[in-house]
């Protein structure tokens, strides 16, 4: 078991995404940033997308009331045992007593607590994510809070102490380049505006949650009379809005949306939008649809040796 001390900005609970439920109006939730979950899991010998928590922005403290196998991957930060340091990406084995703490980071936005068995959380809609607006799965379908506990839905101990390799560690930064494709409403872009999309360097706005994240610094224009109906959208599919301000949809994405479709975020860097915060740069590298295959699969490629069951 788990004793929250300090839950930190938001805290929640993050299992697989809700997959086949869009048609019933219900987002995908799940990690922000599924390969670091997937990381995390894989050193207390969990499958990939086994619940864990997802810090967000760190300021976290837990106390262990139950030996236990964990893990951290994510946003890097200072992270410390009952006061001693300790790494991400390295099997923890704790002790009852034993107090977990986490800095806030300065890169990148969360880290993502496992342990091994994976948190117990309530399943709705085939799924132990927490999403926030519908108040589902997780913990009473809320963000954690000081004096919460939460426990495991298994044995808690992992025979094994494992450290990622170095050159699967995710690098973070403040300067992002992400492979996209064109999508339904890009030909409503002008010539100028479709140039900038796929050249200008862009700025990660105030708006940046699980939802969505505002790419700031240069207005598009779209030759549409803002009376587009509503189309499916996804995460990683970007929209622009009257404001010619677009914005990319992130794991919490409603499934439907009224805005032109310009853009889709290629799968093998949709992970990197869970890293993005207000400030970050982002620079957008058109792909044909294929060539967008192509590099996913060569990325699921480079991690399958260490992550059988991929991200």
């Amino acid at each position: 078991m788990l004793r929250i001390r300090k839950a930190g900005l938001q805290t929640t609970l993050q299992g697989q995404a809700r997959i086949g439920q869009r048609f019933v109006g219900m987002p995908y939730a799940g990690p922000a940033d599924p390969l670091s979950m997937a990381l995390a899991n894989r050193l207390v010998g969990n499958p990939a997308d086994a619940t864990c928590l997802e810090i967000t922005y760190g300021g976290f403290e837990a106390e262990i009331e139950i030996a236990c196998s964990m893990a951290l991957a994510g946003a890097p930060s200072d992270l410390a045992v009952s006061g001693q340091a300790h790494s991400f990406h390295k099997t923890l084995h704790l002790q009852p007593g034993d107090t977990l703490t986490l800095a806030p980071p300065v890169q990148g936005v969360r880290a993502y607590l496992a342990i091994h068995s994976a948190f117990e959380a309530a399943v709705q809609f085939g799924s132990t994510s927490t999403y926030l607006t519908a108040e589902i799965g997780g913990l009473e379908g809320r963000a954690l809070r000081a004096d919460d506990t939460i426990r495991a839905r298994g044995s808690t101990t992992f025979g094994d102490t494992l450290e990622t390799p170095e050159a699967l560690r995710p690098v973070f930064t403040h300067q992002f380049a992400l492979r996209a494709t064109r999508s339904s409403e890009t030909d409503l872009l002008t010539a100028d505006s479709e140039r900038a999309l796929f050249s200008e360097m862009f700025t990660i706005g105030r708006q940046a949650t699980r939802m969505g994240l505002a790419l700031t610094g240069h207005t598009l224009t779209v030759e549409s009379d803002g009376m587009m109906k509503s189309a499916p959208v996804f995460p990683g599919t970007i929209q622009c809005p009257p404001s010619g301000l677009p914005i990319v949809l992130s794991c919490d994405a409603q499934t439907t949306g009224g805005y032109p479709r310009i853009a889709s975020i290629a799968r093998c860097v949709r992970h990197l939008l869970g890293l993005m915060r207000p400030g970050d740069q982002v620079r957008l590298l058109h792909r044909a649809p294929e060539a967008a295959l192509e590099d996913d699969q060569r990325k699921q490629n480079f991690f399958s040796d260490w992550l059988e069951d991929g991200f």
